[in-house]
């Protein structure tokens, strides 16, 4: 185990930011693209990994042309694709889009290995590593492999998301990894005819969830079309619609996120370096 508090141990990292999920279907990828983007507004230089292995999707969330593939650095590096201000980088850049990784668990967790370590980040503030739904390898090959600074959570008010949720919360403790809070998604749903507001998947889960395991509601995002539309663009709501409600609760997101990576305690944050098996 390394020295707590030397960083991310990635060249031109500063920070490791790490979006999950407990189940799929929850939105956490539209919530981490616009995160992504309202950290790079508040100032930050912004990476984003998309470590979805099975189901890369950021870079037609972040309009990225199919087809694209990056650049290399030598033998043994990646160049990151550069989308929306932000430097990216994902499977769906190395395989076709209709090409199914069927692979196996330590397949997958070499690849995000790959991701990780040879791309040639550039003085970036905050890596933002989109994750799988889950608890699984993709995860634990994450803590082995990165002094990760912190989770962000995301979530539904639904019961059945929200116990999920908290299985992640208690894998990111068991590999003492802090989580930064919870984004409550899909909050309430606004009618785009006559803007009623209704908590459609129940309400106050992303709140209680906080408060059992001693971290912070970061925000709630409502259940949008306009979000999900964007999204789906590649013009995400914080870039194409910068003063709407939406996206300024997406820029006080990051501003928590970036406050409280700047004031964490790094003694708290031990860097895990398991050997091969």
């Amino acid at each position: 185990m390394s020295e707590a508090g030397k960083g991310s141990a990635l060249p031109g990292v500063k920070k490791i930011v790490a979006v999950a999920s407990g189940k799929g279907g929850v939105g956490k990828s539209t919530v981490t693209a616009n995160l992504a983007l309202a950290l790079a507004a508040e100032g930050q230089r912004v990476g984003l990994l998309d470590a979805d292995i099975y189901g890369p999707s950021q870079g037609m969330m972040l309009g990225v042309p199919a087809g694209t593939r990056p650049q290399t650095a030598g033998e043994k590096h990646f160049v990151p694709v550069e989308a929306l201000g932000l430097q990216t980088m994902s499977m769906g850049y190395l395989v076709d889009d209709n090409t199914p990784m069927v692979w196996r668990g330590p397949m997958a967790g070499s690849a995000l290995q790959q991701l990780l370590t040879q791309t040639q980040w550039s003085e970036l503030d905050i890596l933002l590593i989109d994750m799988p739904p889950g608890t699984g390898d993709i995860q634990l090959t994450l803590s082995q492999r990165a002094a990760v600074d912190g989770a962000v959570i995301v979530t539904t008010p639904q019961n059945i998301a929200l116990l999920d949720a908290k299985k992640g919360i208690e894998m990111f403790a068991k590999v003492d990894i802090p989580v930064l809070g919870v984004v409550e998604n899909m909050s309430t749903h606004i009618c785009s005819n006559c803007g009623h507001e209704e908590a459609i998947f129940g309400s106050g889960g992303g709140e209680k969830i906080s408060s059992d395991y001693d971290t912070k509601l970061l925000g709630r995002i409502p259940l949008a079309s306009q979000i999900r539309a964007q999204a789906d663009a590649g013009t995400p709501t914080v870039l194409s619609d910068p003063e709407s409600e939406y996206a300024q609760r997406f820029r006080e997101i990051a501003r928590t996120v970036i406050a409280d990576l700047a004031s964490a305690k790094q003694a708290d944050m031990p860097f895990f370096n398991i050997m091969d098996d």
